[in-house]
Formats: C-alpha cells, structure tokens, sequence
C-alpha cells in the first residue's frame, strides 16, 4: 500500500506539488493551478492562464496519455502579443480566448483587430483574426512553438526539463524522443518556418471589415506502436448515460447538472484491454494517468441515477485489479495511500474501494444491472466482503491501513455498509454466509454505540478514530457524514446504521450548526477543532463529495432543514465556481457579498465534486428503486428545498424515468419503465 497515486482529495503521502498557473516554474514549490482554464477529453487536455498563451512555465501545454506534445504556443500579430480581454470555458473540453491588437491603422483608442482562439482539449486550435478597418491590413502573425515531451509528474513538481529541438515536418514542425514524436501542422500551410526559433510565419491580407483564420493541429505519433486511443466521451461515442436535464422555479439546478455531466464526460476513460468498459479519472490535472479506485466507484455510484453503465465499467476494470491469494491482501483493491491530516496518519484508498465494490455492485443491481452481469461481478464481491472478514477478524474493527492501522470511524462505516449489502447480495443468488455477515454488522454497531461516541456539554458526537492501543481521537469534521450514508436495500428501504435515532439526531444538529456547515458546505475538520486549517483539504476546506454524501443521508434519515441548508450553500458555491465544482474549496466562513475561496491545488474538473452534483440533485427526487422487485418509491423531501423541480433523462431498470417534485414537496413520476410498480 505504498502512496503511488493520488487520493480523493489533497495531497497523498508523497503527492507532487501542483505547478503555478504561469510565469516561471518553482522547482518543487507550490504552483498553484485554480486559476487555469483546462480543457479536457481524456486522455487528452489542455491547460493554460486566461490569457491563452502557453508559455512553457507550469503546466501550460496540450497534453495526450499524461505526455506533453506542446508546452509553448505564443501568438505575435503585428509584432505583439494581443492584449487579452477574455478566456473562458465554452464546454469541458473547449475554450475561447478574445484578444485586441492596435495597428498603425488605429486612429483612436478603439483597436482595429479583434483576435479569437478556439482551443479544444484534442489538440486543435483555430486562430482568427476579424478586422474593422475600413482599409485593407496586412499584419505579419508569428507562432512560437515548442516542447520537451515532457510526463505530466515531472512537469507537476517542475522537473520538466529543457525544451527539444524541433525539426520541419510539411507544414508545420516535429519533436522527437525515445518512443514519441509530437506533429503540429498548419492549414493553411505558412509562409515561412524557422525550425531552430520554432517560428511558423505567416503574412495575412485583411480587406475591411474581414476575417482570416489559422488552424493548428497538434497530434502524437508512437513509432512501431497503434495509434493512441481516442477520447472516450468524444468522437460521437455516446457516453453511459442519457441526456439527463433539470428544470423548475430555481434555474441553477440545470445549470449545474448540464455542468456535471459535461465534465464526467470529459474525464470518462475507456479500458486499453476491454475497450467496452469504461471509467472515470479521478480529476485534472492530479488523478488523470492512473485508476484511481475509490474515486471511480463513489462517482459511478453516485451517478446510478443516470443509468448502471458507467458502474458496470467501472467495476468489471477494477475486479481485474483486485490482489491474488493466497494471503491477507487476497481480495483487496489495490490503492494509493492518502494523507489524513494532522490528526491521523494516511489512510488507504485501497481499504475504501474494496469495501465500496460490493456495495456499488447491489445497488446497481437495485437500479437495474441485468442479473447475467451482476452474476459476473459476484465472484469479485465476494472476494471484497471475504476481505473483510478477514482483515477485521472476529469482534474487531478495520483498520485502515490493514493491520496496523487506526480504527477510523468513516471506515467502520464503509465496512457495516459493506457487511449489510453484502448479504442482501449473496441471499438474493443463493450464496453462502449471508447471515454470518449479517451478525458481524449487529455486533459492529454494539461495539460501536459503545466505544466511537463521546459526551459533552453540546450533546455528544462520534470520535473520528480509535487507536489500536485504545486512544480516542475526538476532532469532528464532515468525515462523519458517512455514518449516515446507509445504503439502499429492497423495497426502496436503508439499511440500518451504526447510530441509534438520539445520536443521528444529535449528528445532525452538529452538521447544521456554524461549526461544521461554512455557509458553502461542510467543513473537512469543524472551525473550532485544534489543528483546523479551511484550506485544509482534511482538516478544514470543504469536500463536495462529503457534503453530497451529508444532504443524502440527512433526507434519508429525515433531516431536511440540515439537508436543505448544506444544499443551498454548495449551489450557492456551484454558482461562483461557474458550476463547474472543484473537489474542494477553502472552509472559510461565509459572509455577506462574499464568495467561495478556491483552493490551489483541488482537481477541477473532478469525478467525485462532478458525480456529486448530481446525488445532489437527484436527491431532491428521492428515488428508491428495487428493479429485481419490479417497483420504484418516490420520496422526495416535504420541505422542497428549491420549489418545484423537475428531472428528465434518467434511468431506472435502463429505461428513461422522469420526476417532478411539487412546491409542496409531493413527487410525481412522469415517465417509467412498463411493468415497474410505482409508490410513495
């Protein structure tokens, strides 16, 4: 379990250090990256400042399977640098830059020459350039090119190395080395090019009130080896889901949902060896050249809404991960370790992923996985849940790491969960130790109602961890929120969870309260905990995922002022963030006028802040389907957080299923499968 891969969130153990946005690189310092504008098409994307220039610093480039085939792309027309007016997103992975450029034609202040890039994560970029003279301009433009082939982990820690000398290729340049060449060519072909300045020249004619356009294409070559794989979410290739869409008195729940789905689009890869299964990256610019397990199996699971496709996936790709036996890590999902804060020591994502799978893999049954695919996948559960017994032992807790590790409380979750849709899982095919699963998970919660629960003057809350040798660690941060994410059994039920209705209660007043909830979701560590930092991405800023997993349970168990609140704080922030969610922000205090502080290094786009905006969403439905049963429940809060809200384009039993929720928070089911029995 060594940390070779990043985590969830923030930093893992040994996690390189994000690049600065632009001007020079600072060689194993921070480089923050929340100001870039990045493209993404897995496994290709582009990155760089507002401006639109890639200037070879940080991580400014087009990239393609976590190689850099361009670092620098300068633009000059006129002899300058256009003054840059505008860069934004027009999609996930596409973006338009607006600069002005004067001319010796310019009488006044107003330019004359008015130039746009359009940059597309696939390595296209059309220049062009719109002229309101009244007489015709000619303007010399110039592209500054260059590379040094360089792997995104080096460029992230600023070890990128020299740039590469490039060499003329038709119309345009190249850039080799040992096993890749990088291409870019022109259309049309340019006038001039300098292979040792990495110059293409061009003289452009403007008549007035014209335009002129440039189009570079930037591909990677892989001598002696297939062409590399396309985007998995592009090239018409429709993705797993429908085209779910939101709309109702309150217009930022479709915003924020055609957002979400843009970027889980966008981070969608496809499985080299069985390109039929699909799965998403854990997140730009950190977890996109590896499997990141549990991040792929919390969005597939918060997804099932939009169908089972992306789970079916995501868990076929990772049961081909899971460790052979014998010994004790047989059945474990191998995962990079994660930093835990100040006050634990890294955890391991491995331990998460591996109790996640046989939970996804019931659940997706319950929305509507054929049972011949189910059937294929149990064996892999099994494993898990085998796992589990045997890390755990009889009348212990997990730890995390296995053996040695602490007894974090979000894990003692994970593992209950585990245990209870587990066994619901073996009993429906007839397989063996349902009910010794079921008895390890009633002797888990006496255990601990007993030991992870601490009174104090405010009412008492869960400890987040327990050491081995019997030391409680009391800090309190959004973590807990997995003790109320229970797990959906048949008939649209919850399974039963590790606190009892006071403590849920008492749960639920600490997630409402100042100390938790920042106004823009909950706190990673509670404001008034020792060591606690709001850009701490475990000790204080703000987990999307956490705080999605918070709203769902509190609905569930029936919180809903709590829930309602924690919502309208993360859409609030979806709303600064141009709905497209970072995994995390600063947990600084909300006030009024005030917005959501970035953090420097949170992935964005990223699955889990992507896939959460969507239970977000589709919580406000409250939709509990049990497909193998031929029925689905509709329970949406009474309260109706948003007013009236309808949802169009999901699935259940993998036909289209449509919702809508009345300002009096009653549920109306406007589209079904034929066949399934609908209830409240």
């Amino acid at each position: 379990m060594a940390p070779n891969g990043p985590p969830v969130s923030g930093p893992p153990v040994s996690r390189p250090v994000p690049p600065q946005r632009t001007g020079p690189a600072r060689a194993g310092g921070p480089q923050p990256v929340h100001e870039a504008l990045i493209c993404v098409a897995l496994p290709a994307l582009a990155i760089s400042g507002e401006h639109g220039q890639l200037t070879g610093n940080g991580l400014d480039g087009f990239y393609r399977g976590g190689r850099r085939l361009l670092s620098r792309l300068r633009l000059r027309v006129g002899g300058t640098e256009p003054v840059p007016v505008q860069g934004r997103m027009l999609a996930a992975d596409r973006a338009r830059f607006v600069g002005t450029v004067r001319t010796a034609a310019d009488a006044g202040p107003d330019p004359a020459v008015t130039v746009e890039r359009l940059r597309e994560a696939d390595g296209t970029e059309r220049i062009t350039l719109r002229s309101a003279a009244v007489q015709e301009l000619r303007l010399p433009v110039e592209v500054s090119l260059g590379t040094d082939l360089a792997e995104l982990g080096a460029v992230a820690v600023g070890r990128a190395g020299p740039e590469i000398a490039a060499a003329v290729h038709a119309s345009g340049l190249r850039w080799s080395a040992p096993g890749l060449r990088a291409v870019v060519t022109a259309e049309p072909a340019p006038g001039d090019v300098l292979a040792s300045a990495g110059l293409l020249c061009w003289e452009i004619k403007l008549p007035p009130g014209g335009a002129r356009s440039i189009e570079l294409r930037v591909r990677a070559e892989l001598p002696g080896r297939p062409r590399p794989p396309e985007p998995a979410g592009r090239g018409g290739a429709a993705p797993p889901w429908g085209d779910a869409q939101a709309d109702g008195d309150d217009t930022r729940p479709a915003a924020l949902l055609a957002a979400g789905l843009e970027d889980l689009r966008a981070l969608l890869v496809r499985d080299p060896a069985h390109p039929g299964d699909v799965h998403l990256a854990g997140g730009i610019p950190w977890r996109c050249g590896h499997l990141a397990p549990a991040e792929a199996l919390w969005a597939a699971r918060m997804t099932l809404p939009l169908g089972v496709r992306l789970a079916a996936g995501t868990l076929r790709t990772l049961a081909r991960t899971q460790m052979p036996g014998p010994g004790p890590d047989q059945g474990l999902i191998p995962g990079a370790l994660r930093h835990s804060g100040a006050h634990l020591p890294p955890g391991c994502t491995g331990v998460e992923a591996t109790l996640l799978f046989p939970v996804v893999l019931a659940e997706a049954r319950r929305w509507g996985l054929p049972e011949q695919e189910t059937l294929a996948l149990l064996p892999a559960a099994e494993r898990c849940l085998q796992w589990l017994r045997t890390a755990a032992g009889d009348g212990e807790y997990l730890a995390d790491p296995a053996p040695a590790g602490p007894y974090r409380c979000e894990v003692q979750a994970h593992a209950h969960r585990a245990a209870l849709l587990g066994a619901d899982l073996l009993e429906a095919y007839g397989r063996p130790d349902p009910q010794a699963l079921r008895e390890w998970a009633a002797a888990l919660r006496r255990r601990f109602r007993e030991d992870f629960w601490t009174e104090d003057v405010s009412g008492g809350r869960p400890l987040a961890a327990r050491t081995p040798d019997g030391r409680r660690i009391p800090h309190l941060g959004s973590a807990a929120a997995h003790l109320l994410d229970t797990g959906l059994l048949g008939a649209g039920e919850h399974a039963p969870g590790l606190l009892d209705r006071v403590r849920t209660e008492q749960l639920a007043r600490l997630f409402g309260g100042p100390a938790l909830d920042s106004g823009w979701g909950l706190r990673s560590l509670g404001a008034k905990e020792p060591g606690h930092n709001p850009f701490g991405h475990r000790s204080g800023a703000v987990r999307v995922h956490e705080t999605a997993v918070a709203v769902a349970g509190l609905v569930a168990a029936g919180y809903e002022k709590e829930a309602g609140g924690l919502l309208r704080g993360v859409l609030d922030a979806a709303e600064a963030f141009g709905y497209r969610l970072p995994e995390m922000y600063a947990g600084e205090q909300r006030t009024a006028g005030g917005a959501p502080l970035p953090h420097p290094a949170a992935c964005r786009p990223a699955a889990v802040a992507a896939a959460g905006a969507v239970q977000l969403l589709t919580t406000l439905a409250g939709i509990r389907p049990d497909v193998p049963a031929g029925s689905v429940t509709v329970r949406p809060p009474r309260t109706a957080p948003l007013g009236e809200l309808r949802l169009t384009g999901l699935r259940v039993a993998e036909q289209p299923f449509a919702v809508r929720i009345s300002r009096l928070g009653l549920g109306m089911v406007e589209e079904a499968a034929d066949g399934l029995q609908l209830g409240v």
